[in-house]
């Protein structure tokens, strides 16, 4: 017969094992499990750079894979952001890999909007590797078709050693150039970039880096913007002149133009000042600073009907704006690339090509659809002259993805008036691919002439005019040529009205520059009247 005490301590041994053995169990659940993963371009079959966003219960996962590509990014130059994109994704080089409590996840991957995003469901278990591959394809190669896709408007700080991890980030997003822009105002540079013109490229087979300048900016005149020179161009003392940057930039071998669509910080003030006297080449046509709707034509029309070519770019203005970067949920964060231009490129991709591409204004700006015009054989930026009573075909193609880039019209745009216009709906049309043929006979006089489309929600594309003149002469558009003329004025009286304000906001300076400012003021004005006479 057992004793009592015997039994006692049998009974406690046996509690302790049980306890014993329900914590090695929840030990055993709890211990964390092994992601790794593996992003295949479905062409090559290479591991390729991807854009990765992983949640749990729609909440970001906090921890970042020792693959992605970190570089410090955040407004005015400080430290916002590092390894996490502002919504919580990171870039890696195709291959990752992540300790991972145990639990459902939800897995995106992207890769620019040429390529078709991915959503994976993911079970991690405790103490077991999840080891995944995918491959991710593409609806469209523009780069076969000649055009190569760039951000005109990033803002990093930039030393050698940080080349190799944004080569990642703009290879993650299918951007074939990336264009990192020092950035100024009245008393300071921001996001110094370390080289320009060719010392300042960086190039991994057919994506490089380059360097630029937004510079000057101010809430007068407006942001002003230099690609492709050889050198960074500032003038402290002579901060208002903007006509002096821009034509060191031009000795320096960049373009020039204006930024934000020429609509926010009174940016069309300065584009009639300059682009009227011929110190412009390219405006942003397609951003998310604005508005949600990324493209804004107004400007961009005002100068093409007054007979002033224009280069159409976009850019994302990274990490600055979103798709409503102060309010909006994660997916409609500042994000590079998703504003962006395509340029065509006569010869092989290289730095000194894409430069000549862009100067000759052979771009169209997008949010998703892919745009080709052809007026006769010329493409966007060519100019095309004809004899009096000749004739001219325009062909307008548009191309989309029935899911992710769904084309809803396309348009042909002449003198600031729909040529034609197809849609989704109509015979011979779809989401995925639109057409138009428009043949312009008889031909008196010249005209720009343009094609845009329209896909889903916030994707827009534009070209940049074909300029198509008759007997040598212009393109300008007679019917408006008065209406913008006055409006060209009256932009020019809101500076001067500008000039006699003694601000006490330091931020406003032009008052100082007043006697420059009126100079060049009265300049734009001879111009204007010159017009008049001539446009007549």
């Amino acid at each position: 017969m057992v004793s009592q005490k015997t039994f006692l301590l049998n009974l406690l041994w046996a509690f302790a094992g049980v306890v014993v053995c329900f914590f090695s169990a929840e030990a055993q659940s709890t211990k964390p499990g092994r992601l790794e993963v593996t992003i295949a371009d479905a062409g090559t079959g290479k591991p390729t750079p991807v854009r990765v966003r992983l949640t749990q219960a729609d909440r970001p996962v906090a921890q970042l894979p020792p693959e992605a590509a970190a570089v410090m990014y955040g407004l005015w130059d400080h430290a916002d952001g590092y390894g996490f994109q502002p919504d919580s994704a990171f870039y890696v080089p195709g291959t990752f890999t992540l300790s991972l409590p145990p639990g459902r996840y939800q897995l995106a991957i992207s890769k620019g909007p040429e390529y078709l995003d991915q959503a994976h469901e993911l079970v991690i278990q405790a103490g077991k590797a999840l080891k995944k591959t995918y491959k991710i394809a593409r609806w469209i190669n523009t780069a076969e078709r000649g055009w190569y896709s760039a951000d005109g408007h990033i803002h990093i700080r930039r030393s050698p050693r940080e080349d190799p991890l944004l080569i990642n980030w703009i290879q993650a997003e299918d951007l074939r150039v990336g264009v990192l822009l020092r950035m100024g105002d009245f008393w300071e540079t921001y996001y110094p970039q370390y080289a320009w013109g060719e010392k300042g490229v960086y190039q991994t087979g057919d994506y490089l880096l380059t360097s630029g300048q937004e510079d000057p900016r101010t809430p007068e005149v407006g942001h002003a913007v230099g690609i492709g020179a050889s050198d960074r161009v500032r003038y402290r003392d002579e901060y208002y002149l903007y006509d002096k940057v821009f034509d060191q930039i031009h000795k320096l071998g960049g373009v020039t133009g204006y930024a934000h669509q020429a609509e926010s910080f009174h940016g069309y003030r300065g584009l009639v000042l300059d682009g009227l006297r011929g110190k412009v080449d390219m405006l942003e046509l397609l951003q998310f600073c604005v508005s949600e709707q990324p493209l804004r034509t107004d400007h961009y029309y005002h100068m093409l009907d007054l007979g002033i070519p224009l280069t159409a770019t976009a850019g994302s203005d990274f990490p600055w704006c979103g798709h409503d970067h102060e309010h909006g949920p994660p997916e409609r964060t500042a994000r590079i690339g998703n504003a962006r231009f395509y340029t065509y490129l006569n010869g092989p991709f290289s730095y000194q090509n894409w430069k000549a591409g862009l100067a000759a204004g052979h771009t169209f700006v997008s949010s998703g659809p892919i745009l080709e015009l052809k007026v006769n054989s010329a493409i966007p930026g060519d100019r095309l002259n004809v004899k009096a009573g000749g004739n001219i075909t325009i062909t307008a193609h548009a191309y989309g993805h029935s899911s992710q880039v769904p084309l809803e019209a396309l348009e042909i745009i002449g003198h600031d008036k729909v040529l034609g216009r197809v849609t989704k709906g109509q015979a011979g049309q779809s989401s995925e691919h639109l057409t138009l043929t428009l043949d312009q006979t008889n031909l008196q006089h010249g005209m720009w002439i343009a094609a845009r489309c329209i896909a889903g929600p916030q994707q827009a594309a534009h070209t940049t005019p074909v300029y198509v003149t008759v007997d040598g002469g212009g393109f300008h558009n007679p019917e408006t040529t008065e209406r913008y003329l006055t409006l060209s004025e009256q932009y020019l009286t809101e500076l001067e009205q500008e000039l006699e304000k003694d601000q006490q906001k330091p931020e406003f300076q032009a008052w100082y520059y007043r006697k420059a400012l009126k100079t060049r003021i009265d300049e734009t004005r001879k111009v204007i009247d010159d017009l008049r006479k001539k446009l007549k």
